[in-house]
């Protein structure tokens, strides 16, 4: 009996002995000092471009690494100081993948397949990605977003959606009173209280999710990541982030957005867009022999935009032959909408067509967005509408 008892506790004290070894052995492991991505892609055809980018960000960003699929399978290798947000994109921009990348190996395994409806585009199904703790954490605190795209389907009834489409019509066609009659039915008062009730669900919760982490570069990215854009209005959240926060990679971009810089006293780099017959037009020949000009960012889907075009048309009236110049460029991505919108607006100045890059040497974020630009190409003033804008020019085209 004695026999077995010394060979049981000789076992358990090797175990322990070879237990602990192994603990302490894989807590002296170095972390890994790079990242590897290994992708496995079916349904795709082989030399389909791979691109790296970064995401969570606001500018057009190039890729970081590229590389072509071969036998359905990619591989990307790098470094990176922290934990950073990508997207895998697959030919010219037609299908991406969301990866948090981390200094470990990450595989990546998806069914795509290639749509032509409306275009070339490439769609993904069974998407897993492993290996990245902090693509774990990412999907985990950002999967109340699956219940919102629920809530949302959910007050959005056909009888909704088409009332919907009759006063974007009545508004185009600027029928006040059908707009009215509309608007006051039943169904429209309940849908209206329900979106507003949906997005009060919305803000709550992506607050909620970045004060939570308000102490690491998860708040400031989760900030990135969650909004479309940012604008000072949000800097009250930005400064509940900690220092280390603050300071870190995402900290920094939010900063920028939520703190901009002023553009009055900047100069206005040289630029050439194109006019509706295709025609490529420079800033510098519109300004020149003028005292102002009035470089205005609109859209033709842009209520707000539309309702202040009557106030520039007021204010060219006036102030034309005193120097003052208007020049519009339209962030429009349809064409035809823009031509359509000319059409309509009959706006008696320069329009051009922005090619994302102008917009965002603005910094442009929402529209309409203005700047007075003097002779010299030197910015004056910001965001002039409506009797500001009046204001302002009495001020400078004194008589």
């Amino acid at each position: 009996m004695n026999t077995i008892k010394y060979k049981i506790l000789g076992l358990s004290i090797c175990m322990f002995v070879f237990t602990n070894i192994h603990a302490q052995k894989k807590k002296t492991e170095p972390a890994a000092t790079s990242y590897t991505i290994d992708g496995t892609i079916t349904g795709l055809e082989d030399g389909t471009v791979v691109k790296l980018i970064p995401g969570a960000t606001y500018s057009s960003e190039s890729a970081v690494a590229e590389t072509i699929l071969k036998v359905g399978k990619f591989t990307f290798t790098g470094k990176l100081n922290e934990p950073r947000f990508f997207y895998l994109i697959f030919g010219k921009n037609k299908g991406s993948i969301p990866v948090m990348a981390e200094n470990a190996k990450i595989k990546v395994t998806a069914k795509g397949s290639v749509s032509t409806q409306e275009g070339e585009y490439i769609s993904f199904k069974d998407v897993s990605v492993t290996g990245s703790k902090s693509h774990d954490y990412y999907k985990k605190e950002t999967a109340y977003r699956a219940d919102l795209d629920k809530a949302y389907a959910a007050y959005h009834t056909p009888e909704s959606d088409e009332l919907s489409k009759l006063i974007h019509k009545a508004r185009q066609d600027k029928e006040t009173k059908k707009i009215d009659s509309l608007q006051n039915l039943p169904v429209w008062k309940k849908f209206e209280a329900d979106e507003k009730a949906f997005f009060r669900d919305v803000e709550k919760k992506m607050t909620d999710l970045i004060v939570r982490n308000k102490d690491s570069w998860w708040g400031p990215l989760f900030m990135m990541t969650q909004f479309s854009y940012l604008t000072p209005e949000q800097k009250p959240l930005f400064e509940q982030f900690s220092e280390t926060a603050k300071n870190s990679y995402y900290g920094k971009q939010v900063d920028a957005e939520v703190n901009p810089k002023s553009f009055v006293g900047t100069g206005v780099e040289a630029f050439s867009l194109n006019d509706k017959d295709g025609k490529s037009i420079a800033i510098k020949d519109i300004a020149k022999g003028k005292k102002y000009i009035l470089i205005d960012f609109w859209a033709s889907w842009c209520a707000p935009c539309r309702k202040e075009i009557p106030n520039l048309k007021k204010a060219y009236e006036e102030f034309a032959t005193r120097g003052f110049e208007i020049v519009s460029i339209s962030t429009d991505d349809n064409q035809k909408a823009w031509n359509t919108a000319m059409t309509k607006e009959n706006m008696p100045w320069p329009n051009l067509l922005d090619n994302d890059v102008v917009s965002k040497s603005f910094n442009v974020k929402t529209i309409p967005a203005t700047f007075l630009m003097d002779e010299k190409g030197v910015i004056v003033a910001t965001d002039l509408r409506g009797e500001a804008l009046d204001a302002k020019l009495k001020e400078l085209l004194k008589s």
